[in-house]
């Protein structure tokens, strides 16, 4: 798979758009970039064609119209491991940071709204191909390492690295040791 010409940055439950800033300003990848709120979450507006995850599934589709590496924190990698199992022809690299991935995992310290939408993507996940990085903290209370093994674990192609002290906001805070991870990510095939 080429490299992407397309960067598109899902944030978590927040919806905070700006959550991905300072990953995305240490990159070193010529990609543009593109930042995917989320409508009634995160300061953005609230759009009444928006009501389900499935919806925002369907915008994030849209974007895919050239090879595009998918990033998302928590709640967005689910969105984006449905995304490249829809259009897996242009979805060239996917970076997760502690996501379930869709992946059936206890669910217990989640927020009711997150609890209450439940999917389980176990047995399609194995079909994604593209090169996956998995970014995890060791003291994130929320999904905590053994999701990103398991995830890991079910991915052909995947690479999980776990930051020492890496909480929820890992990906935001430890910007600048984990771009040049995600760098190296994007060049692979």
């Amino acid at each position: 798979m080429s490299a992407p010409e397309q960067l598109i940055f899902l944030p978590g439950a927040s919806g905070n758009k700006a959550f991905w800033q300072p990953l995305s300003d240490r990159l070193a990848t010529p990609a543009a970039r593109r930042f995917v709120g989320y409508p009634g979450f995160g300061g953005e507006p609230v759009d009444p064609a928006i009501a389900s995850i499935d919806a925002i599934v369907q915008r994030v589709l849209a974007m895919l119209d050239r090879p595009t590496a998918l990033i998302a924190q928590s709640m967005g990698g689910v969105i984006a491991v449905r995304a490249a199992l829809e259009k897996p022809q242009f979805v060239t690299h996917l970076a997760l940071s502690v996501t379930s991935g869709g992946i059936d995992s206890d669910t217990s310290a989640f927020p009711e709204w997150f609890v209450s939408f439940h999917t389980d993507l176990s047995n399609q996940i194995a079909s994604i191909t593209q090169p996956a990085l998995l970014l995890w903290g060791d003291n994130d209370p929320l999904s905590p390492v053994a999701v990103g093994e398991r995830l890991n674990a079910l991915l052909a192609n995947s690479a999980l690295h776990v930051v020492r002290g890496g909480e929820h906001d890992l990906a935001s805070v430890h910007a600048q040791a984990l771009a040049p991870l995600v760098d190296t990510h994007l060049m692979a095939d």
